[in-house]
């Protein structure tokens, strides 16, 4: 069976980028980052191509953060290997509220 690949850019990241096509429910990908190091994640929710998961369990009200950046708020708890999209994601930018 083919590994998928999910990428870590920043070590601030608390979500990773999947790089492969047909993600779902319950499959493990490789969670890799820029030193070299490998984790498998359980991914919860079917995931596109280019769309990110979570690495950690994120609160409620917690910033995520992607290459280093903050790109908005968790709308909900989020939990280790959860599909991160606008279900479960505020933006940041823009709103003129924060």
């Amino acid at each position: 069976m083919e590994l998928k690949l999910a990428l870590k850019v920043n070590d601030k990241d608390n979500v990773a980028t999947i790089f492969a096509d047909g993600i779902t429910s319950g499959m493990e990908v490789e969670v890799r980052d820029k030193k070299g190091n490998a984790d498998l994640v359980v991914v919860k929710g079917d995931v596109p191509y280019g769309h990110k998961i979570a690495v950690e369990d994120i609160a409620q009200g917690k910033q995520i953060i992607k290459y280093g950046e903050e790109i908005g708020i968790a709308s909900h708890s989020i939990t280790r290997g959860e599909y991160v999209h606008v279900h479960n994601l505020d933006s940041m930018r823009g709103r003129g509220d924060l």
